[in-house]
């Protein structure tokens, strides 16, 4: 039977998620604090730890830094209230296998733990840089990797406008989705670089592929390649037995002020000036 424990200061909270994972099948044991925990993982096997951040004696910051030393493929779920970019950056550094926030909402947690349980554990994230203004993480190319990667560069631009904050989040979604699945291959052996720098006046992502790049001469199946028709596109795609779309890139070059391609496009830099906003 797959065992998951709980780490959680909170009596109410960790109770719930007790009852919530037992009644799911789940053989669930639990720790007040970090320094529990560490006496709990030395005595038996888990397969899953449920990871509160703020608690006495050893943080769940600390906790997850002393497990990866021991175990560094166990699964770990960051469960916290406290979503700030420092936490999360240091979640992903010490290769925490997702994140859930507060309060729980127990459909959604228990879908992210079936989920985690399912797959085999995930290849790491690796932090280059983690400082606010500068972020630097280099991903495998699969796209539940994107999917944690856009989850915390979205989360630094927090503070901004929120028409800001969604036509930059589109962009970067959209191209990093791109670059992993067009220019990795969906192969978790290649990697993708992501760099974040945040200025006074504008916020800047570069992402680079393992790709061989692309000539947009010969997208005829996307909007990007047909600025006179941008509709020209869709009688390419049904010819290709592609499904419905190829708006992407445009949608995404119309939501920033600048999008720069190198010369073989395997990198992007777009640009977002913050006092045009």
């Amino acid at each position: 039977m797959t065992r998951i424990l709980i780490v959680e200061d909170d009596g109410a909270s960790r109770r719930l998620l007790e009852q919530l994972l037992a009644s799911d099948g789940y053989r669930v044991a639990s720790a007040r604090d970090g320094a529990d925990a560490l006496r709990r993982l030395a005595r038996g096997r888990f397969d899953l730890i449920l990871l509160d951040v703020w608690m006495p004696r050893m943080t769940g910051l600390e906790l997850l830094e002393q497990v990866r030393k021991r175990r560094p493929r166990l699964r770990i779920i960051m469960v916290t209230a406290d979503d700030t970019s420092a936490t999360l950056l240091h979640s992903v550094k010490r290769h925490a296998t997702e994140f859930v926030r507060k309060p729980i909402d127990p459909d959604a947690l228990l879908d992210v733990v079936r989920r985690v349980l399912e797959h085999p554990a995930p290849p790491p994230i690796d932090v280059v840089s983690a400082r606010p203004e500068w972020v630097e993480l280099v991903a495998p190319c699969t796209l539940s990797a994107a999917n944690r990667v856009h989850d915390v560069v979205v989360h630094l631009d927090a503070d901004l406008a929120p028409e800001v904050r969604e036509s930059v989040g589109f962009a970067f979604r959209e191209l990093l989705m791109n670059a992993v699945e067009w220019g990795g291959k969906l192969n978790p052996r290649r990697k993708v670089r992501i760099s974040y720098l945040r200025a006074a006046r504008m916020v800047l992502y570069r992402i680079a592929d393992p790709g061989s790049g692309f000539d947009v001469a010969k997208l005829d199946h996307a909007a990007i390649a047909h600025p006179a028709d941008p509709t020209a596109h869709l009688e390419h795609r049904e010819a290709k037995n592609l499904r419905p779309g190829g708006f992407g890139l445009m949608m995404a070059r119309e939501s920033v002020d600048e999008l720069i391609y190198n010369e073989k496009h395997n990198e992007v830099v777009f640009v977002k000036y913050l006092d045009r906003a």
